[in-house]
């Protein structure tokens, strides 16, 4: 069975059915509840879905290289109050200052589609002086895309209806600084401290290669002494080159665990780590921060990564790879 194609102006279609995953509804069902099924029942001696882990960051490569990892944080996402899914993913299909909220008034996905919360997405809109996204860079991008098929997959999981489904707040988030997220992260502070509300953070982690412009390696384990290979290089004699990608991931993650926004933004400017969602994971670190001291609970700000992994383990200087990292906070 193939997905048929919504002639719905008003559907964003699921355009990465077919090449990014498999359009065949089948054998997506059975690729995702493979996904699920390799995560052990319990994760941080919590049964899963862990109850309050209301916020997830996981990756959006493709699901042969992404999905197996991306498994862990949606086990552990808990859905069981929702009425609503923010999803943030960067934006990789145009120059982008900020924010932008979609147009769509629906989302499809291979197994039916999730309906656009358009009354709360036009409040944040306007709250953070948010553009449109342009309809064809929309429907290219795939960091909010790959996410709902797993989600939909949680929501059979989780409701006994489809009527009784989330609707989705998509946003893709380009450029912003410190400052710019921490007002963002703010804005969205209200939203985080409603029991409705879930949120999705879309980011793979470093992506080690020429074609990332990112060939960072350490000898001596020291971040400090980080220096940039060229293809044409020889092998390294010293560590290889996965342990210095492995390094400045730890870093990073880290970095997140910390609950620190600042600690998180210092850490990718000391390293350059090519942190795709490093802009939404920014704002949802603002956001998570605040929403700490509100409750006079620094573990309330932080994340806890629940898996790494590589696309590939990278030895020479004219190969590549990317990380993906799952992790979930409680609320």
């Amino acid at each position: 069975m193939e997905m048929e194609t919504d002639t719905n102006t008003d559907v964003r279609e699921a355009g990465k059915a077919g090449s990014w995953y498999t359009n065949r509804v089948k054998d997506l069902a059975e690729q995702i509840s493979g996904f699920f099924a390799n995560v052990p029942e319990t994760v941080d001696d919590f049964s899963l879905p862990i109850p309050g882990a209301r916020i997830i960051i996981a990756p959006h490569a493709g699901y042969r290289y992404s999905g197996p990892n991306a498994g862990w944080a949606y086990s552990c996402l808990d859905l069981s109050k929702a009425k609503r899914v923010f999803i943030l993913g960067p934006s990789h299909t145009y120059r982008l200052i900020g924010c932008a909220v979609t147009t769509f008034s629906t989302y499809a996905t291979p197994f039916g589609d999730f309906t656009v919360d358009r009354d709360t997405l036009e409040r944040v809109k306007e709250a953070g002086a948010m553009s449109d996204a342009p309809r064809t860079n929309d429907k290219a991008e795939h960091s909010l895309e790959m996410h709902l098929p797993l989600l939909y997959k949680r929501c059979e999981q989780t409701f006994n209806t489809t009527d009784d489904f989330p609707q989705v707040v998509p946003i893709i988030v380009g450029s912003t600084n410190r400052t710019d997220e921490k007002n963002l992260g703010r804005l969205l502070l209200s939203y985080l401290k409603d029991e409705e509300n879930a949120f999705i953070i879309s980011s793979d982690f470093c992506h080690w290669g020429w074609d990332f412009d990112y060939t960072v390696y350490t000898a001596d384990g020291d971040l400090d002494s980080l220096k940039h290979l060229q293809p044409y290089n020889t092998r390294p004699s010293g560590p290889p080159i996965y342990e210095s990608i492995q390094l400045v991931d730890e870093a990073a993650m880290d970095a997140v665990k910390s609950g620190s926004h600042d600690a998180f933004v210092d850490n990718l400017r000391r390293t350059g780590n090519t942190v795709c969602g490093r802009h939404p994971i920014g704002i949802a670190m603002a956001a998570l921060e605040l929403y700490a001291q509100e409750v006079d609970d620094e573990k309330k700000s932080r994340f806890k990564v629940v898996k790494y992994d590589r696309s590939s383990q990278v030895t020479r200087p004219n190969e590549s790879s990317v990380s993906y990292v799952s992790a979930y906070a409680v609320l």
